[in-house]
């Protein structure tokens, strides 16, 4: 387990320049890092283990069996599920379907699928970070020209803020798009989010939204009267019935029960997917709402850059803010996210002074 995690923290490395928020980061490494890693035991168990086992009679062969309830998904008998255990039923879920009609049995087909889909999500919350990094074009690591690095001749510094300086000079005003791109990108984020639970929703026939509250409430409810909605939408045991041909020619019919050892893994993963997606649709609505506030009022700018860079002065922030637009603002928030500290004040201070002496002239 470990091994994996390792080799998918080197996979999905997250670079020493930030180009984006630590929640936006949140998608596109832990994330996408955990998603992969469950695909990868969900993986290995199923194709590598055993991930069912079937009680079986002698005229059928077990591998038959076996492979035959794999492919065409056990089910279960929701009326089964409210019944004593060991005198009414043997297991929940589990009871006699001679009479019962393929309206009455629940299916479930998607053991085969869940590595696949795992998979599948990973790539999706991964793609809005493909997104901006198409977008950003390296903006920020050509800008930064090595500043970060504290190591660095007082002259070859003091060439870089002036370069830096009269790049954030000549393109003022200009990076409004640039900004907006990546406020789709979080955007993009958060609907990915919601959609993913939907479609989760969707996979497991309309018991996965309400998921998490049930198990919640299953741990909260007496011992005797819970009905653990784990094995219900994840059996542990279910029924399979397989038909052949018998010695005189008539279709005989074999019902079997099979033992699913990999629903243990799986509802495991997805309850802790329930409860990550949610903290995180949460903190990436946060943000957002953050965002609609900045674009609105230049004066939660100005909070948000001193309170940000606490070396560069009130003042200063609101000539900058005052006298630039979003993109701009957003632009200096990156840049400081990168450089050194010292250095991103002494250039936030010339260029106030040039915005100030500017304004003044206009004026």
């Amino acid at each position: 387990m470990l091994d994996i995690f390792r080799g998918l923290k080197n996979l999905i490395k997250v670079r020493r320049v930030h180009i984006d928020s630590p929640v936006f980061r949140l998608h596109y490494s832990i994330t996408v890092m955990i998603l992969l890693a469950f695909s990868l035991i969900v993986t290995t168990r199923q194709y590598v283990g055993n991930p069912i086992d079937c009680i079986h009679t002698k005229d059928v062969p077990e591998d038959v069996l076996n492979t035959y309830c794999w492919i065409h998904s056990t089910y279960t008998l929701p009326s089964a599920f409210g019944k004593i255990v060991g005198l009414e039923v043997p297991y929940p879920g589990v009871d006699n379907s001679r009479n019962s009609g393929d309206q009455e049995k629940k299916y479930a087909k998607y053991y085969q699928w869940v590595c696949f889909c795992l998979f599948f999500q990973a790539i999706l919350f991964y793609a809005p970070r493909w997104f901006w990094k198409s977008c950003e074009g390296g903006k920020i690591t050509t800008l930064m020209m090595d500043l970060d690095v504290g190591i660095c001749s007082e002259g070859e510094r003091k060439h870089k803020k002036r370069l830096l300086l009269d790049y954030l000079w000549e393109n003022r005003n200009n990076h409004n798009w640039w900004a907006y791109k990546y406020y789709l990108c979080e955007l993009l984020a958060l609907l990915n989010l919601v959609g993913q639970m939907f479609l989760m929703d969707r996979f497991f026939d309309g018991a996965f939204l309400t998921y998490g509250l049930e198990v919640i409430e299953f741990m909260d409810s007496d011992q005797e009267d819970r009905i653990d909605p784990m094995i219900i939408i994840f059996p542990r045991m279910a029924k399979c019935t397989f038909h052949k041909f018998g010695s005189s020619g008539e279709v005989e019919r074999h019902d079997a029960v099979c033992i699913l050892p990999l629903n243990v893994v799986n509802e495991k993963i997805y309850i802790f997917l329930w409860f990550w997606f949610l903290i995180l649709g949460f903190l990436t609505t946060l943000v957002l709402l953050w965002r609609l506030l900045a674009i609105a009022s230049p004066r939660t700018r100005v909070l948000l850059l001193n309170r940000r860079f606490r070396l560069v002065s009130r003042e200063i922030c609101e000539t900058i803010v005052r006298n630039t637009r979003l993109g701009d603002w957003f632009l200096l928030v990156t840049l400081g996210e990168n450089l050194d500290s010292l250095v991103f004040r002494d250039v936030l201070t010339d260029l106030s002074v040039k915005l100030k002496h500017e304004h003044d002239m206009g004026a």
